[in-house]
């Protein structure tokens, strides 16, 4: 019976399949930007500045997913009413932007300094050796972390159910308690589905990490 429910109800969890992806591209775009800029400003900025990025990274490493969403669910709706969908992108995202900024600092600090050198040497300004130059190998050297916290910030999203963003694991939830029971099974559908889209994430940056690689630098073992 509850197979057959399940396959009922495959619409209504496919559509929270797709709420978790919209909340993956989400705070990942909004980490990869503040990761990217904490980056830059710890490595080329001056000590208060190199200190600010790293307060706030340290913050946002410290503090539990799941305080932040609270935080930012319930304290910013006493000043301004959002919803739990933008709650749950800003605070996993900030979050996501603190790890990420280790690994495009790590990125960053793997290439060379004689090329800022170089750069500098031809008469390129700071800031076209770091657009032109460091930024696009920094970026084909961070593609392997990168995906580890692809990973780990897919499955973050289920925590967003804590602050009532209806995605896959809610919706789950949903169908075990009109059921009443058949947790295993449906809350396994819902593993199945994470996994799922981990393996594929995963895949194609495999695949595009590899492609894209920088000739001579040292290669990590490769998944298919």
């Amino acid at each position: 019976m509850i197979f057959q429910i399940l396959l009922e109800e495959f619409p209504y969890l496919l559509q929270g399949v797709l709420v978790v992806i919209e909340l993956a591209a989400g705070l990942l775009a909004l980490g990869l930007v503040v990761g990217l800029v904490l980056a830059l400003m710890e490595v080329y900025g001056n000590r208060m500045v190199a200190l600010l990025a790293t307060l706030i990274d340290r913050f946002f490493r410290g503090v539990p997913a799941a305080v932040l969403l609270f935080l930012f669910y319930y304290g910013l709706s006493d000043f301004y009413n959002i919803s739990s969908f933008t709650a749950a992108i800003l605070a996993l995202g900030l979050r996501s932007g603190a790890y990420q900024s280790q690994i495009f600092k790590g990125a960053i600090m793997a290439i060379s300094e004689g090329q800022m050198v170089a750069a500098r040497a031809v008469g390129m300004t700071k800031y076209k050796a770091v657009r032109h130059i460091i930024l696009p190998q920094a970026f084909r050297h961070a593609i392997g972390p990168w995906s580890n916290e692809f990973s780990a910030e897919l499955k973050a999203t289920s925590l967003a159910y804590l602050i009532g963003v209806v995605e896959l694991l809610r919706r789950g939830k949903y169908i075990v308690s009109y059921t009443y029971g058949n947790s295993l099974v449906v809350f396994s559908f819902c593993a199945l589905m994470y996994f799922i889209l981990t393996r594929i994430g995963n895949s194609a940056l495999y695949k595009l990490e590899k492609r894209v690689a920088v000739p001579g630098f040292d290669k990590r073992q490769l998944e298919g």
